[in-house]
């Protein structure tokens, strides 16, 4: 039946007149499945989901591209017990997070970001707006993606999930969230030890049109997080991937994943 519904619809629809059209329905089937869905937390599905995992969380939530603060706050806000690490390399940026800080005292500021060595690279930011959420460890995610035509570089400290973990003594990571600006992958790559021992229980990160850059496909996730279920947020709920379809995950477009320990 679906079949032939798809003949019908390529025959009559399948017409360089229909383009706009056939653009618009797909707008907004990628929408229905989670995807372009920008705006507020609520329409992103981030504050249903904070709101349906965290307040019955014990433990550590390790917020890794923490910006100002306002993921942690809303973190702490349904969940006071949480004690939280919040990263942020930007100098500018830290500053702003210090500040907020300073009125939660289970949460730390660290001035570092987060990758799969230790060591130090550049930061890169628009020149007529440094101290943005877009910084990114890839220089093009500035120019070719956002299109700026000056950027700046900050040289910015780095380390490991598995080096922070061990220091710190941590045992077990509530949630993980990860906004690197397409160096995602990568901080899962650091974090190999700290996943093998199953101690991170949800990993909530974003895939999009950053991962181009970087050259990260959503089964490069899928192999480094063997053992997970993965999810699509959506406005009230989330959409479980349950096989991988290039055709449906390889969309380098906004949108925001969930991986869940299947074992929890």
């Amino acid at each position: 039946m679906l079949k032939t519904i798809r003949a019908v619809y390529v025959f009559i629809f399948a017409r360089k007149r229909f383009a706009r059209l056939n653009r618009f329905l797909f707008s907004l089937s990628l929408g229905g499945l989670g995807v372009m869905n920008y705006g507020s937390s609520a329409i992103t599905g981030e504050r249903a989901f904070l709101r349906k995992y965290l307040p019955n969380k014990t433990g550590v939530l390790i917020d890794v591209g923490a910006n100002k603060g306002e993921y942690s706050t809303d973190a702490l806000a349904l969940n006071k017990s949480l004690r939280i690490f919040a990263f942020e390399p930007h100098p500018k940026t830290f500053k702003e997070l210090a500040e907020v800080v300073e009125g939660y005292p289970t949460m730390t500021a660290i001035n570092k970001g987060v990758s799969c060595t230790t060591g130090k690279l550049e930061l890169f930011d628009y020149s007529d707006k440094d101290g943005s959420q877009h910084a990114s460890l890839f220089k093009e995610v500035i120019t070719d993606i956002h299109g700026a035509e000056g950027f700046v570089s900050h040289q910015v400290d780095l380390v490991t999930l598995d080096q922070f973990v061990s220091e710190n003594s941590i045992t077990e990571i509530s949630l993980l969230k990860i906004d690197t600006e397409g160096n995602e992958l990568e901080v899962l790559k650091g974090a190999k030890d700290t996943l093998a021992k199953g101690m991170i229980k949800a990993i909530h990160f974003e895939f999009n049109e950053m991962n181009v850059i970087s050259r990260t496909f959503f089964k490069d996730f899928e192999k480094i997080l063997n053992g997970y279920k993965f999810f699509r947020l959506l406005p009230n709920e989330m959409l479980e991937i349950r096989d991988y379809h290039a055709l449906y995950c390889e969309i380098f477009a906004y949108q925001n994943i969930v991986a869940v320990l299947e074992q929890d």
